[in-house]
Parts: C-alpha cells; sequence; structure tokens
C-alpha cells in the first residue's frame, strides 16, 4: 500500500530517522532498529560511539551522470547534468546487497540539502559540496562544467558529501537526509534564518576560541588556495616540458630513417621519448585526484565560519538581550526614585506637561517589572543555548580534526609514494635514453 507524499512543512523540523514505508521496505528495514531512540541520543556527544552506523547498514553511491535538457523556473531551456544516487541495503536475507532506492539528483538539490543542514544543525562542520565551476585550473584542464573529466570528478566529489553526512554521528539520523536518498519528490524551503547566517555582527566580548577558530580557517583557506595556485603553475610547467620531449621523439624517428648503422637505436630513442612525453598525461591525472582532497578542505574552511558566524549571532543576540534588561531596571529604578540618570524623550515630555500621576507611575512600574521578568527569563534561556551550543560545536569540532588530520596524512602519503614511483619509473627510462644516446655519439 502506497503512503501519501510527505508534507513539506513537517519536513523541516530535524526529527530522527523514521523509515517511511513498510518494515520491508529496503533501505527502512535496514536501518530502521538502529534509529530507535536517536533523538535522546543525538542531543549529546554520546553519539560518536555510532559512529558509521549507517554505513555498516547500507550503502551510497552515486553511479552515473547524465547531461539533461529541460526548462527552469522562468520557463527557459537549459542544460544541466543529472546524477543517479543508489542505496543498497548491505544486510539481507540472502546475505546479498541488495538495490533499494534509486533516483537522479541535480546539483542545486544538493546545494538545497546543504542549506537546510546549515540552518537546523548550526554547531556542526557540515560537509562541503564540491566545486561548482572548475577553480585551480592549468591549460589542459577545461573550465566547462559540462566538460566528462569535470562532470566525473564531481560525481566522485558528491558521493563524499553523501558519505562524509552518512558517516556523521548526528547528520546521519535526520529525515531529510533519509528523503534526500529515498524519495523523488524532495521539498525544501527557504528559511531567514540561512540568511542570518551570512549577516556581519560586532558582538562586544566574543569567544577567543571561536575568534581564533575562524582565524585558522582564513589561514587554512588561504594556504591551501596557494598550495592549489601553485601546483597549477608546477602542472603547466611540468606539462610543457615533458611535450617538449615528443619533439625530440619525433626528430630522432625521422633521422633513424636516413641512418642505416644507427638506426635502431635513434628508433629506440625516439620511441622512448614519445613514452616519455606521453607519461604526463596519467602523472597530472593521477595529482588532480589529490588536488580534489585538497579541494574538500578547501571549501571546510567555510563550514568553519559558518559555525563561527552562527556563535556570533548568538552571542549577538545574548548582548541585546542584556543590554535591553539593563535599561529596562534602569527605567524602573528612575520611576520608583523618581531621578533620571540619562536624558531621555520621556524626561523632556515630562519636564514639558508635568509629573506622571501615581497610579501612572505605578502601572508603569508594574508593566517594567513583568517585562524584567520576561527579559531575565529569556537571557537565562539564551545563556544556556549558547552553552550547549559551544559544548556540542567544540565535540563537532574536535572530530572535525580528527577527521583532517587522517585524511590530509593519508592523501599527503599517498601523494609522496605516488610522486616517488613516477620518479623511479621515469628515472628508469631517462637513464636508458642516456645510454642510448651515448651509444649514438660515440658511435659518431
Amino acid at each position: 500500500m502506497e503512503q501519501a507524499p510527505p508534507d513539506p512543512e513537517r519536513q523541516l523540523q530535524p526529527a530522527p530517522l523514521e523509515p517511511l514505508g513498510s518494515p520491508d521496505a529496503g533501505l527502512g528495514a535496514a536501518v530502521g532498529k538502529e534509529t530507535e531512540g536517536a533523538g535522546e541520543e543525538s542531543s549529546g556527544v554520546d553519539t560518536m560511539t555510532h559512529n558509521n552506523f549507517w554505513l555498516k547498514k547500507i550503502e551510497i553511491s552515486v553511479s552515473e551522470a547524465e547531461k539533461r535538457t529541460g526548462r527552469n523556473a522562468m520557463n527557459m531551456q537549459e542544460t544541466y547534468t543529472a546524477y543517479l544516487i543508489e542505496t543498497r541495503s548491505i544486510e539481507h536475507t540472502d546475505g546479498q546487497s541488495v538495490l533499494t532506492d534509486s533516483l537522479w539528483r541535480r546539483y542545486s538539490e544538493f546545494e538545497l540539502l546543504r542549506s537546510y543542514l546549515l540552518v537546523y544543525y548550526p554547531h556542526i562542520v557540515v560537509p562541503p559540496l564540491p566545486e561548482k565551476r572548475a577553480e585551480f585550473v592549468w591549460h589542459k584542464l577545461s573550465a566547462d562544467n559540462m566538460d566528462p573529466d569535470f562532470v566525473e570528478r564531481r560525481r566522485i566529489g558528491l558521493e563524499n558529501f553523501l558519505l562524509r553526512i552518512a558517516s556523521h554521528p548526528l547528520l546521519c539520523r535526520d529525515k531529510i537526509f533519509y528523503l534526500f536518498l529515498t524519495q523523488v519528490f524532495f521539498f525544501y524551503l527557504a528559511d531567514s534564518r540561512l540568511k542570518a547566517l551570512n549577516a556581519t555582527f560586532r558582538v562586544k566580548n566574543p569567544d577567543k576560541r571561536f575568534t581564533d577558530l575562524k582565524h585558522y580557517s582564513d589561514e587554512l583557506q588561504s594556504v591551501i588556495s596557494h598550495l592549489l595556485r601553485v601546483r597549477a603553475r608546477v602542472a603547466d610547467r611540468l606539462y610543457g616540458v615533458y611535450k617538449v620531449h615528443g619533439n625530440y621523439g619525433r626528430v630522432f624517428s625521422e633521422w633513424s630513417a636516413i641512418e642505416k648503422e644507427m638506426g635502431d637505436g635513434l628508433q629506440s630513442a625516439g620511441h622512448h621519448m614519445d613514452v616519455y612525453a606521453s607519461s604526463i598525461d596519467d602523472i597530472l591525472e593521477d595529482e588532480e585526484h589529490y588536488a580534489d582532497q585538497l579541494k574538500e578542505y578547501l571549501f571546510y574552511a567555510e563550514a568553519l565560519r559558518a559555525v563561527c558566524r552562527k556563535h556570533e549571532l548568538m552571542q549577538y543576540d545574548l548582548e541585546m538581550a542584556a543590554q535591553d534588561l539593563a535599561s529596562k531596571k534602569q527605567q524602573c529604578e528612575e520611576l520608583a526614585t523618581g531621578t533620571v540618570r540619562t536624558f531621555s524623550l520621556k524626561g523632556m515630555t515630562t519636564k514639558l506637561f508635568g509629573q506622571e500621576t501615581p497610579e501612572q507611575r505605578e502601572a508603569r512600574i508594574k508593566v517594567l517589572e513583568e517585562q524584567i521578568n520576561e527579559g531575565e527569563q529569556q537571557l537565562k534561556s539564551k545563556n544556556l543555548e549558547g552553552r550547549e551550543f559551544v559544548k556540542n560545536a567544540w565535540a563537532d569540532i574536535e572530530r572535525f580534526k580528527e577527521q583532517k588530520n587522517r585524511d590530509l596524512k593519508e592523501a599527503l602519503i599517498s601523494y609522496a609514494v605516488m610522486q616517488i614511483s613516477m620518479c623511479k619509473k621515469v628515472g628508469f627510462g631517462f637513464n636508458e635514453d642516456i645510454c642510448i644516446f651515448r651509444s649514438a655519439y660515440t658511435f659518431i
């Protein structure tokens, strides 16, 4: 029996992951038991112990990319790329991995999902999306977002984005994420709080920890950007140097045709030069994979700043509430004592039109006292909310730091191994070429 389409308003509220449909509905059955009581667990740091539980139950992949043509919201023809998301249940009755859900998503829908996560999980370093258009490219790479090589790299990046969410101890339990993977009709309504994240607030007492984190994110972005720019320049120069050897190969091949006794040596030298020149294509293609890994953490820097901006917003609201409460207390004290410490429009009005009656003053004092009580409760609530935010934010930042150190260490070690392997391979061929040159020179 099919279930009615979900209400988009209800989907906006973050809730523990609840399978939609029958108990044997594939993905829902695979994760149903694990998500019971997730609401109580997700509020604390103890959810860290359940890390990767989704990835133990299901497989998530972005398996294909397809170029499509359709009409946008302005009813204009446009070309875009759609990506096929597949989810498979790992644990099944016959022990086989079974495809449970598959659907196509556009890049803009991935952006909507991430926007939702930013709004409803402000204390979390939300995984970034891969670049929408190619950045830090060298001349051989195309900057066209429809280029097949770029689309393939972005497909891998989108799959990594989903796997990052699925391995997060809190984000993986979100209902909207589940609907994104399984429901064709995925709704998300814009929230004004998302715009608030982009605002700048001047707080009087900034938290040094978040200030340092913001500076660190700026430095991280600056260093990785510089590294990627240098890498692009080096790739350009290296590509040129390697391809110059292709000219040597052509010259030696032509030369071998007019030489009888040393023709074989020249032909072999030309062949090795051609191989040497063509080897740069595979080398730089492998390097591009490591560049994409660095780009992910380049975009993570913005995710860190989003957490800092949210904290600034909360701190600003707290300071404004404290300032408003202090102002009301001062007004109440002035009314009770009949003295005015600071200039105010109300004080000037009193001087011009006379004093208030005792009944009017008592009524105003009563109203102010009620407002003061409400303000104190609101200030207490904001203080508790701020402490809870800082606690959860730093728990997730520590998780992010461990992930970053692990990922970058593995990427840099793999990159170094690749470079060593490349040098050995190229060095062997280069030494062989030198021997051939020496033989040819000796013969001449």
